[in-house]
């Protein structure tokens, strides 16, 4: 069943991965040491994952300020295979990600959860805060069905050897699942990958047949590109 069959804990654990994608400023690094005990307190993440979090909660506590917050803009907002924008490896420039995303934004406001106005429903922090207030099943269901993006935003910070992939493990932990290697696609590629022809009705020739359709919500870009399963885990402790 994976370890969200523990939603109590899990729900902490979710929202603690959630702060530790966010933005690293001050008010992030005031709560590491929060942050570092409740994820022990809770131990649903897997003690070696959990000590590849240690390092990182201390890279972020000891590093230059100015210094961290442009490696994560480097890494989050700079380069499409990193991205924390969960439509971007699934509708990428396409005209679906407009309506996915105001289907996501319903689908919390159902829930009781009411977005501010510079956050988007499709940024990771937002997606996990939202999974951890669901029951356990559906909560596992949601993130089982984000696990092939986890795993690629995973790969892709491993090959930049960012301590932040060690988040992306243990959401793939939480999920019951486990990282294995994908091909990384360079940004270009993935440019040329969401290319598709102008049809009318000025909707995309997938999803919505007209604008104001309803679609469903579903997240299921996958990368063709599936090599042997494997586990791995990043090296190093640099962002």
């Amino acid at each position: 069943m994976g370890l969200l069959s523990n939603l109590p804990n899990a729900s902490i654990s979710l929202r603690v991965l959630a702060r530790l994608l966010s933005y690293p400023d001050a008010q992030l690094r005031s709560q590491l040491g929060d942050l570092r005990a409740a994820l022990h307190a809770d131990r649903t993440v897997p003690a070696e994952r959990l000590a590849e979090l240690e390092a990182l909660m201390t890279t972020l506590a000891c590093s230059d300020a100015l210094e961290i917050e442009a490696q994560y803009v480097e890494i989050f907002d700079r380069g499409r295979a990193t991205s924390l924008h969960l439509f971007e490896h699934v509708h990428g420039d396409s005209r679906d990600r407009g309506p996915a995303m105001i289907d996501l934004a319903q689908t919390y406001e159902k829930a009781g959860l009411y977005l501010g106005p510079d956050e988007m429903p499709d940024y990771l922090p937002v997606v996990l805060e939202f999974v951890s207030t669901q029951p356990p099943k559906e909560a596992r269901a949601f993130l089982g069905e984000m696990a092939h993006i986890f795993n690629a935003i995973f790969n892709a910070l491993q090959q930049r050897s960012s301590a932040y992939a060690s988040v992306l493990g243990a959401l793939l932990e939480l999920a019951g699942e486990k990282a294995h290697a994908v091909k990384v696609v360079p940004d270009e590629a993935l440019d040329a990958a969401w290319e598709e022809p102008v049809v009318f009705g000025g909707c995309s020739s997938k999803g919505q047949a007209a604008p104001g359709q309803s679609q469903p919500i579903h997240f299921v870009k996958k990368n063709a590109a599936h090599t042997s399963a494997k586990t791995a885990t990043p090296q190093g402790v640099s962002l």
